[in-house]
């Protein structure tokens, strides 16, 4: 046995000396570089996501771990831990000789390895490698090998760490890095994890509980083995009073508590967020794994969030939520064949203040949960979009504005035309089908000549097509651009089709609801801000990106379009039951896409835009003879779906603040054509109320 021992400790305590088939130059290269990660790991901490309120909205964490300092600790914790795990750790150095050599008497006589002797800085030095691993299991199996070379590597920093570290500091950065069982990394999450209470606040009971785990935390788990986790605890207590760090009074109180768990499951990631934050938590994650400020790469990036200790605060207002929330699930069941989403823009600000949807946030296919998020593209975490239908339409007239046109723009606007050739951005568009395709109002009656102002609250289809002919695709492309669509729902560019004006390329409500957050702000375009400060645990701030917001059109064209679509939601406009309850001044627009498979609301107050879309969440539901949330339709428009959604939403979220009006332009309505005389038929429609049936006020 001497011998055994003299071999082992020349070559594990003294590696310069060489020893054990490994030569004194490689075991002494590198001995004086120790990285900075063992002095002060780059710890993974737990991520903290707050609301514009500062009320907590989740915690996430890819290792749940809240770092303290010696001060917040409990002291009876740290004597605790050096007692059970390395009495002697403030008499030796990295390497107990005297624990190396009991260890090897005890193991000799027993024939197995039963006791070991690492210190508790060689624990910490692996703690280290296994953390900086990460969830490379490859990586954290070769932490994890128990081989001669590893263990003279570890021995090595440990030594180095021992020369250049306070022995306080080892112990609280092994107390921050060791695993606890149940998820819980490090004493304060331990701490919570078990008795719902911070680490300076346990008894010496409670902290020899904790104490006992980290030898085998699965075989002393509290929970599931209470016995044996008692009896160890009581094993810690005991070598708590041998090192007189308690008194006898003090064991002996601790030992006759019982465990007093006050078990809380791992609260972990958007599927704990309360009141349907859970996609707006979500789409937090994506804005930092993809935006540049947080990183160059998206390498970079994701070890920036994977490593969390963040508090992150963001745009989400609690009472706009809850009155988003409340919209949707009151209009749609979320055991419906549609769902419902509802995104709300401040203007001026672009800070998304609500995003709502009816199918929650979460893994349950059986309950009709959904990790889609429905109001966002899919490079965010969404799907690929929805059809906008005629709520697009305004992006056209404000490009014809900008283009010169007047607001009094008249077209003869037939019930039904094929596609005109148009101009685009890089040629012609031809209408080369045969037969040729064509595009049909809503209804034969539905005929001009009309004017900008009648053809957008009638929603007249053929009118804005000949509108697009006037001034080109391109146009409408780049005035798209200025409201920041670049690119379809599913990431693939924009089309220059004449059914563009008809909304045929999917959007998602976050982009709709900015939309028209941009005509409600005077045609200045923010850019979409989900998060407005973000500080590191020890309470640096970290760089977020800036909001960027621009002027997209003109004054002019900003008041002209706020007559325009107030005009929808007035007299005999598709959206002219959806006032609010104290009647202030909205504007909006209404959308159906093709075979009403998905209908929209979007619209504003200077305070407030938000668009809501109605449809199956694959998009695949044509809402024709369905009911939805106990209601019977024959068919479902955008006036009497997500209309109500809009209405019910922007009420509670507005109630109580000051009404405001919109800048509005004075657009006259157009003259009636005088009859001919030499004719007895009913004159031509100039699109006056008086000349429409009922079905001409639903939307297309």
């Amino acid at each position: 046995m001497s011998v055994v021992s003299g071999v082992l400790l020349a070559g594990l305590v003294l590696p310069v000396a060489g020893g054990v088939g490994l030569t004194a130059k490689s075991t002494a290269e590198g001995f004086d570089d120790i990285s900075d990660d063992f002095k002060t790991p780059p710890l993974t901490q737990a991520t903290q996501i707050f609301d514009a309120k500062g009320g907590l909205i989740a915690k996430v964490y890819e290792r749940d771990r809240t770092v303290l300092t010696a001060e917040q600790m409990s002291p009876f914790m740290r004597h605790a831990q050096v007692d059970i795990e390395d009495a002697r750790f403030y008499e030796h150095g990295a390497v107990d000789l005297k624990g190396v050599l009991r260890a090897l008497g005890k193991n000799a006589e027993s024939g197995t390895t039963s006791q070991g002797a690492s210190t508790l800085t060689q624990q910490y030095v692996k703690n280290v490698n296994v953390e900086n691993a990460g969830e490379d299991k490859d990586a954290v199996k070769e932490a994890q090998r128990k081989t001669l070379g590893r263990k003279i590597q570890e021995l090595k920093i440990a030594i180095k760490l021992d020369e250049e570290l306070p022995k306080d500091q080892i112990l609280t950065n092994y107390l921050n890095i060791t695993f606890y069982g149940n998820g819980a990394y490090g004493v304060e999450a331990a701490s919570q994890r078990y008795f719902s209470k911070s680490n300076k606040d346990l008894t010496v009971a409670e902290a020899a509980t904790l104490a006992g785990l980290v030898q085998n935390p699965a075989q002393y788990d509290p929970k599931l083995h209470p016995v044996a986790a008692q009896k160890r605890r009581d094993t810690v207590i005991d070598k708590m009073l041998e090192n007189r760090h308690i008194t006898a009074d003090q064991a002996k109180e601790a030992k006759a508590a019982p465990l007093g768990l006050k078990y809380k499951d791992p609260q972990n990631g958007c599927i704990t967020a309360k009141a349907g934050m859970g996609f707006f938590c979500d789409y937090v994650r994506h804005v930092v794994k993809q935006d540049p400020a947080f990183g160059k790469s998206a390498e970079e990036r994701k070890k920036f969030w994977d490593k969390g200790g963040l508090n992150i605060y963001t745009t989400l207002d609690p009472d706009k939520q809850a009155a988003a929330q409340s919209a949707v699930n009151g209009n749609v069941l979320v055991t419906d064949t549609v769902s419902a989403a509802t995104t709300m823009v401040e203007p001026g600000t672009g800070k998304i203040v609500a995003m709502a949807q009816t199918r929650p946030y979460g893994l349950a296919k059986e309950k009709n949960q959904t990790m889609v998020n429905l109001n966002v593209d899919l490079a965010m975490g969404g799907g690929t979009g929805f059809q906008p239908g005629s709520t697009f339409k305004p992006i056209v007239a404000a490009a014809a504005l900008e283009a010169g046109l007047p607001p009094t723009q008249e077209y003869k606007a037939p019930h039904e035309i094929e596609y005109p050739t148009m101009k685009t951005c890089e040629g012609t568009w031809r209408n080369e089908a045969r037969p040729r395709t064509t595009v049909p109002n809503e209804s034969a009656s539905e005929k001009g000549p009309y004017q900008l102002k009648m053809a957008m609250a009638l929603s007249v289809n053929t009118y804005f097509v000949q509108m697009e002919q006037d001034i080109g695709l391109c146009a409408v492309k780049q005035m798209a651009n200025k409201f920041g669509i670049t690119r379809k729902a599913s990431g693939k560019p924009l089309e220059e089709v004449p059914a563009m004006a008809l909304g045929v390329e999917e959007m998602s409500p976050l982009t709709m609801a900015n939309v028209y957050a941009t005509f409600a702000a005077q045609g200045t375009h923010c850019d979409p801000v989900a998060i407005t400060r973000i500080s590191t645990v020890e309470g640096k701030d970290v760089p977020v990106p800036a909001g960027h917001c621009e002027k997209a059109f003109s004054d002019s064209t900003a008041r002209a379009m706020n007559t325009i679509l107030n005009g929808v939601t007035e007299k005999s406009g598709t959206g002219s039951k959806l006032h609010l309850d104290d009647y202030r001044q909205i504007a909006g627009k209404t959308g159906t896409s093709d075979h009403k498979k998905a209908a929209w609301f979007s619209g504003y107050t200077p305070q407030l835009a938000a668009a809501v879309w109605l449809g199956g969440p694959d998009g695949g539901v044509e809402m024709r003879n369905i009911t939805i949330n106990g209601t019977p339709h024959t068919e479902v428009f955008g006036a009497d779906g997500p209309g109500p959604i809009w209405r019910d939403a922007m009420n509670d979220a507005l109630r109580g603040t000051p009404a405001q009006s919109l800048p509005m332009a004075d657009i006259p309505d157009p003259v009636p054509p005088k009859p001919d005389p030499s004719s007895s038929g009913t004159p031509t429609s100039t699109g006056s109320p008086s000349n429409r049936d009922n079905q001409d006020n639903q939307d297309n």
